[in-house]
C-alpha cells in the first residue's frame, strides 16, 4: 500500500511539473509568461488575409499583426502555433497556446470552455448576387428561386427561422456551396459578410447585395479558462491598440485590399 502511495505521488508531481511553474493548473500566467520570455500564441497558417504563409513561407495576415504586437507590448518573444479550426478551443484547454488569435467568433458554446477577451472585429451575414440580378433585399427573392446556404451556420438558421418559404438549397461545404454558385443553381449566397465580400472581390460577375444582417457577432481572442492575469493584460491591451486606431491601420494593411477601404468601419471594432 505504501509502495502505491508513492506511485500516486510522483504522478501528481510529475503532472504537476509539466503543467508549468510548480501550479496545478493547465495554464501560464502572466507572471510565467513574463519570467519564460515567449508567448505560444495559436494562429491560422492556411486562411487567407487573416493568417498563412506567403511567398516566403513567413506567417502573415491581421492576425499576425495582433499576435506580434501582443508579444512585442508583454516583451517577450511571439512563438506563433499553427492551429486549424477544430484545434482552437482544445490548444487552449491542453495549455499548448497561452493565447488563440485565429479569427475566432464570440459564441455562448465556445465561451463555456475558454475565455474571450475584448473583441476586435465584427461580423454578421451578407448575401452574395450576380451583376446582372442584384439582390438588396431578402424579400425580393421569389419562394421558387433558390438560395444557397451551408449546412448548420448561422446562415442556414436565420433563413429557416426568418423566411421559410424561401427555397433553400444547403451544402455541406464551403467548397461545394461555391461551386453551386458558380453553375448558376441559385439566385444568391448568404454566408458569413467578409467571405462573401472576398468571394465578390475575386470575380466580377458577383457582387454583395447586402453587406450586413442577422445578428451581428464578434471575433476576439481567447485564452485559456481561468486564466485571469493574462486576461486582465490582455483586454488592457486591446483598449490601448483600439485607442491608437491599430486595428484600422492594420485592416489596411492587410486586409483593405479583399475586403475593400469602405468596408472597415463596418468590420473593425477600435475605440468606442
Amino acid at each position: 500500500m505504501k509502495k502505491l502511495l508513492s506511485m500516486l505521488l510522483l504522478v501528481l508531481l510529475t503532472a504537476t511539473a509539466i503543467n508549468g511553474c510548480g501550479s496545478s493548473e493547465i495554464y501560464r500566467t502572466l507572471s510565467d509568461i513574463e519570467k519564460s520570455g515567449y508567448i505560444n500564441i495559436g494562429v491560422y497558417n492556411n486562411k487567407e488575409p487573416f493568417g498563412y504563409l506567403n511567398e516566403n513561407d513567413e506567417l502573415t495576415g491581421y492576425d499576425i499583426e495582433l499576435a506580434n504586437r501582443v508579444a512585442e507590448d508583454l516583451g517577450v518573444t511571439a512563438n506563433l502555433i499553427p492551429v486549424n479550426i477544430n484545434e482552437r478551443l482544445t490548444t487552449l484547454e491542453d495549455g499548448k497556446c497561452d493565447i488563440v488569435i485565429a479569427n475566432f467568433t464570440v459564441t455562448p458554446e465556445r465561451a463555456e470552455r475558454v475565455d474571450f477577451a475584448l473583441p476586435y472585429m465584427k461580423t454578421s451575414l451578407g448575401l452574395l448576387c450576380r451583376q446582372d440580378n442584384v439582390i438588396t433585399s431578402l424579400s425580393e427573392i421569389a419562394e421558387n428561386e433558390p438560395i444557397i446556404a451551408l449546412k448548420g451556420t448561422a446562415g442556414e438558421t436565420y433563413l429557416k427561422n426568418n423566411y421559410p418559404n424561401l427555397k433553400i438549397m444547403s451544402y455541406g461545404s464551403r467548397e461545394d456551396g461555391t461551386n453551386a454558385f458558380y453553375e448558376y443553381t441559385a439566385v444568391a449566397f448568404v454566408n458569413d459578410n467578409t467571405d462573401v465580400i472576398m468571394m465578390a472581390s475575386e470575380n466580377p460577375e458577383f457582387v454583395v447585395g447586402i453587406p450586413a444582417f442577422g445578428d451581428v457577432d464578434t471575433i476576439a481572442p481567447a485564452v485559456t479558462k481561468g486564466n485571469e492575469t493574462l486576461l486582465s493584460w490582455l483586454n488592457d491591451e486591446i483598449r490601448t491598440l483600439r485607442n491608437e486606431k491599430f486595428f484600422h491601420q492594420a485592416y489596411s494593411d492587410t486586409l483593405a485590399s479583399t475586403f475593400g477601404e469602405d468596408n472597415a468601419d463596418s468590420l473593425v471594432i477600435d475605440a468606442e
